[in-house]
């Protein structure tokens, strides 16, 4: 099975050198950032070239977790970070539960909105020092992280959106940033334990599941991502998961350990991974530059990719009318703001 590729865009609209990426087999997704997107319209717009492109259409995804990572900004809904639930499950469980429903269910109604499929969310990571993870994570305590991605989760799931956790098997224990350097967890399988937790917990709920570029030497001396001892030992044998398989994105320096992008994805392939993120436009098309044109190689992917729309259980302008929908909104906008 060859694993399909997750690529980054440059621009509002897709120009010719955009559309010939995208129109390559070997893609089967696209991931959205702040770069693409101007206002609400421009970016359903955006959403429409992207689908009309192909068929099999293209998976959209984007990182709209809220607080330091949320791509679309102006005329979305401020999002806290899921950390400042982490805080209000400390003294007030439920209504930290209740607001983590809210902040999943109106995040994926208002992506689907407007034409993407998928938020690359929860993180699932646990809030012990990491440079890169903080407040993204819910909390350093793994039963909150449980208890509040579950809920977070279920608002995903209610709005009609899948789920991506990651990053397996756990990021937030580690203090440098796998973005820009070699990350080494040196912990032994044991002191992972609480890590893992949250995954394992969740494994029947998640849809797909991010491997971490992080080296792990107590079971493979790969990052996470490109181990078949973790991905398809652990992860697959041992916790049973069976969705989709994303690896983070090939250009970051945690990934150089095995080689050049194109070593790196055919890492990817080898231990197991359904799709991979290239987010970087120009790396995506040097990487294509010599592929084959292989329709039935991706046909795998492609399927993988399809596990993972979105179909809006509303119109959002239905559920802009609902005041309950509303009032969530300004709870969320508030939050952000405290």
């Amino acid at each position: 099975m060859r694993t399909g590729l997750v690529v980054g865009i440059e621009g509002h609209a897709l120009d010719a050198r955009a559309r010939a990426v995208l129109k390559h087999p070997a893609v089967v997704g696209v991931i959205l950032f702040s770069r693409n997107y101007r206002d609400p319209e421009q970016l359903a717009g955006l959403c429409r070239e992207i689908r009309a492109l192909r068929e099999p259409r293209l998976l959209i995804c984007v990182d709209q977790e809220g607080g330091r990572v949320q791509r679309f900004a102006s005329g979305f809904t401020r999002l806290p970070p899921l950390g400042r639930l982490g805080n209000w499950y400390r003294s007030h469980p439920d209504r930290a539960l209740d607001l983590a429903y809210r902040h999943g269910r109106i995040m994926a109604a208002e992506v689907l909105g407007h034409g993407a499929d998928l938020s690359l969310a929860p993180v699932l990571d646990l809030d012990r020092g990491s440079e890169v993870i903080g407040d993204r994570a819910f909390s350093d305590d793994p039963e909150a992280v449980l208890a509040l991605a579950g809920h977070y989760i279920a608002g995903m799931r209610d709005a009609g959106m899948k789920n991506c956790g990651k990053h397996f098997p756990g990021h937030g224990s580690v203090r440098a940033d796998s973005h820009l350097e070699v990350v080494t967890d040196s912990r032994t399988r044991h002191e992972l334990a609480a890590d893992i937790a949250p995954f394992a917990g969740l494994a029947g709920q998640l849809d797909a599941v991010m491997p971490a570029h992080v080296r792990y030497p107590c079971v493979d001396d790969r990052p996470a991502g490109f181990s078949g001892a973790w991905i398809e030992g652990i992860l697959g044998a041992e916790l049973d998961f069976r969705g989709v398989v994303l690896s983070d994105d090939l250009d970051m320096n945690g990934a150089g350990v095995v080689g050049d992008l194109r070593e790196r994805w055919g890492a990817c392939e080898t231990a197991g991974c359904d799709l991979a993120l290239v987010c970087d436009p120009r790396s995506a098309a040097d990487l294509l530059s010599g592929e084959e044109t292989d329709e039935a190689g991706f046909q795998a992917a492609r399927a993988a990719a399809a596990k993972l729309f979105g179909r809006a259980s509303f119109s959002l302008a239905e559920q802009e009318l609902v005041s309950e929908f509303r009032a969530w909104k300004h709870s969320l906008n508030q939050l952000a703001g405290a």
